[in-house]
């Protein structure tokens, strides 16, 4: 390793949501998904535009990086494949041949690629940009590192947990300081993640980006399937470690998640995709929660035991699952939780540079506990800086492009600002909010959101359909201030990155399942989405929860005082968040995607920096100058 490493650029890519991220000085500066630049949902290709941003945000250019950093070790991986076809022949003769030339135009000689990769960000340099060293991480240290090393934690245990890494799948670590030492590691093919996996693709929903919706939809279920599960394909011990009977599963060695046996075991063939969300679907979405929920809590509680640590840090995509982190968070006897925001895939990049800084002797962490020795996730604490890490406008940026496109518009006092917009939020209107720098991760934070009155019964479907032409099931995030969620939730901390779900503290009206007065049968199924639950209707999940994001004023200055105003106009502090995008389509990331998201919807406003746009002023037929784009695609 390179003796001095101050400057380094982390980079994941080649499997999904790839990402780029930069620390100078054990800082982070800039980190972004690529499919925010090219507009393809979880892009997987080289993050050209991602790393050019990055560049740009550190004012550097690439021949005064000190290293660039991938993510996993593709040789491990790649033995991992050989090893498991090996074991496996003839069976996974097919999905070899398919991914063998992938491998070698690609993957196997991936050392040549990146440096190809690199070399072209700065096409028109004369004389080619001396490359910077390259370094190569493994995948779940790199999840490992980019979920303590941010964290407001001292020391603490760390637990990652995804599909697969080269042939990890579960790995538990130590924190300490600027060490990360590993304990233990469970081996592919038994992986929660790929378990979770294999019922999202059964239940008819895509693969690496639909296990939110079975997530969502599981509290419309019942788990009626977690026996025939724990008995037939998970052999799952007390300390939370398991074993899968892989003849109920075709990933290992075929080309689909699930095989004929499975299939049976289940009571049928695979819902089509467009085909219709029955009882069946939800109570297997019931049952593969509380499989997964008891696999991570027994984990976490091993982990606990064997370190002795009171803080609990989590990365890998399994972290995404807000469900399980909010038991974790309740039962697992943990003083206190932080999870990566960029849990998957994409955090990876960060945690690649990060793990290439603490590397070096005498590096120090940017953020450090607080006197107690426990460290507090507020988020304003942590080494995130609220996860606003992307690209971004100033508010005299954004009225210039409103200006070049001759869009009218208001420009507002900030104060006024909040004001107006919860006003018209108060009414009814729903609110595309662009501000400052986008989020790193998969979840809007209040810089790139949709936005809405909490109160109103018929919003989540109207959001659904109307806004965001998704499922009418999947559920909606609550925004609160961070010094009022308690009032409204029962979390007893901050959850700066909606990565917790929690009980609402309101819950008026009859249980889902409790028989109507009048003797007819309680609703079941989807029909409970009819159902007033409290009086913040809808964020409020058919089992009395919600995924919280709580804002702080140091951290999200502007998104707090609309919070705050709408609070004084209602009694209640609340808003709807949900991510300014589309179904299909990324976040958006520029003005100019938030323009084009904003009339290609049903939202009512658009607020840029602290300029106000209303629909029914906007022009019926107006195209955007194709002036070059920031960070454009080659």
């Amino acid at each position: 390793m390179p003796r001095s490493l101050k400057r380094i650029l982390g980079i994941s890519a080649y499997y999904h949501d790839s990402a780029a991220a930069l620390v100078v000085d054990g800082r982070i500066v800039a980190a972004a998904q690529e499919e925010r630049f090219t507009r393809r949902k979880h892009d997987a290709g080289f993050p050209a535009h991602a790393a050019r941003y990055c560049l740009e945000a550190g004012g550097l250019r690439l021949d005064e990086l000190d290293a660039v950093v991938f993510y996993d070790k593709p040789l491990l991986k790649f033995e991992r494949l050989l090893e498991t076809y090996l074991a496996n022949v003839p069976r996974g003769f097919r999905s070899f041949v398919a991914a063998m030339p992938v491998w070698l135009k690609e993957k196997l000689f991936l050392k040549t690629e990146l440096r190809t990769r690199l070399a072209a960000l700065d096409p028109a340099a004369r004389p080619a940009p001396r490359l910077p060293p390259l370094l190569f991480s493994e995948h779940h240290l790199s999840h490992a590192a980019s979920a303590f090393y941010p964290s407001p934690f001292e020391s603490a245990a760390v637990l990652c947990l995804d599909g697969v890494g080269e042939w990890a799948t579960s790995s538990a670590w130590l924190g300490a300081g600027t060490r990360l030492q590993p304990l233990w590691e469970q081996h592919f093919p038994h992986s929660l993640g790929l378990l979770y996996s294999a019922f999202t693709s059964y239940t008819g929903f895509r693969v690496n980006s639909g296990e939110y919706k079975l997530m969502g939809l599981a509290p419309y279920g019942e788990p009626r399937y977690v026996d025939r599960i724990l008995g037939r394909l998970v052999d799952l011990k007390p300390d939370g470690t398991f074993r899968l009977d892989m003849r109920y599963f075709d990933y290992a060695t075929g080309l689909r998640m699930t095989s004929a046996r499975f299939h049976e075991l289940f009571g049928g063939p695979p819902r089509a995709p467009d085909g219709p969300i029955e009882q069946r679907t939800m109570d297997l979405a019931a049952s593969i929660q509380q499989v997964t929920d008891e696999i991570v809590l027994r984990l976490a509680r091993t982990l606990r035991r064997e370190t002795g640590q009171r803080q609990l840090c989590l990365a890998g995509g399994v972290a995404l699952n807000c469900v399980a982190n909010g038991r974790v968070l309740r039962e697992a006897g943990y003083e206190d939780l932080w999870i990566q925001p960029a849990a998957g895939d994409a955090g990876g990049a960060l945690g690649a540079a990060l793990v290439a800084w603490h590397a070096q002797d005498g590096q120090g962490r940017s953020v450090a506990a607080d006197a107690s020795g426990q460290g507090n996730a507020s988020g304003e604490c942590d080494a995130m800086a609220g996860a606003y890490l992307g690209p971004g406008w100033s508010d005299d940026e954004l009225e210039q492009f409103l200006r070049r496109e001759g869009l009218p518009y208001e420009r507002l006092q900030p104060a006024a600002l909040a004001t107006r917009v919860a006003q018209r939020l108060a009414d009814g209107a729903v609110v595309g909010w662009l501000q400052g720098r986008m989020e790193f991760g998969p979840r809007a934070l209040g810089h790139r959101s949709i936005l809405a009155d909490p109160r109103s019964p018929a919003m989540q479907r109207d959001l659904n359909l109307r806004i965001k032409f998704r499922e009418s099931f999947r559920p909606f995030a609550p925004s609160v201030p961070v010094e009022r969620a308690g009032e409204f939730f029962e979390l007893d901390r901050p959850s700066p990155y909606m990565l917790l779900v929690a009980p609402l503290r309101d819950r008026p009206g009859a249980e889902p399942t409790a028989p109507p007065d009048d003797g007819t049968a309680a609703p079941q199924g989807l029909a409970r989405l009819q159902a007033v639950r409290s009086r913040l209707p809808a964020v409020t999940h058919v089992d009395y929860s919600a995924r919280i994001q709580t804002v702080d004023r140091r951290v999200n200055p502007r998104f707090h005082a609309l919070l705050t105003a709408f609070g004084e106009l209602t009694g209640i502090p609340v808003l709807v968040n949900t991510s300014f995008n589309v179904r299909g389509e990324p976040i958006v990331c520029t003005p100019e995607d938030a323009w084009r998201c904003f009339v290609a919807t049903a939202m009512d406003d658009l607020v840029l920096g602290t300029c106000l746009l209303h629909r029914d002023r906007q022009p019926t037929e107006h195209r955007l100058r194709q002036a070059p784009r920031q960070f454009a695609p080659d």
